[in-house]
């Protein structure tokens, strides 16, 4: 039985690069979604990390507002 997951599913949580790839921002602009509460961030010590959901969140919520 194989047991090993696969790699192509996206990880959990994301570096601040990997996050502004994903939505296709800069990091100045990822970090004013981060100030203002609409992208909930959280800190492993100095390291900041993005939840996965919380990219899929902003983005079907940029997709309901241009419907």
């Amino acid at each position: 039985m194989n047991t090993q997951e696969s790699t192509s599913a996206a990880p959990l949580l994301h570096k601040i690069p990997e996050a502004c790839a994903r939505l296709q921002v800069g990091r100045s602009t990822l970090y004013e979604l981060i100030a203002s509460g609409e992208i909930r961030a959280i800190k492993f010590g100095t390291a900041t990390r993005i939840p996965e959901s919380e990219l899929q969140k902003v983005i079907a919520a940029r997709m309901q507002v241009q419907a």
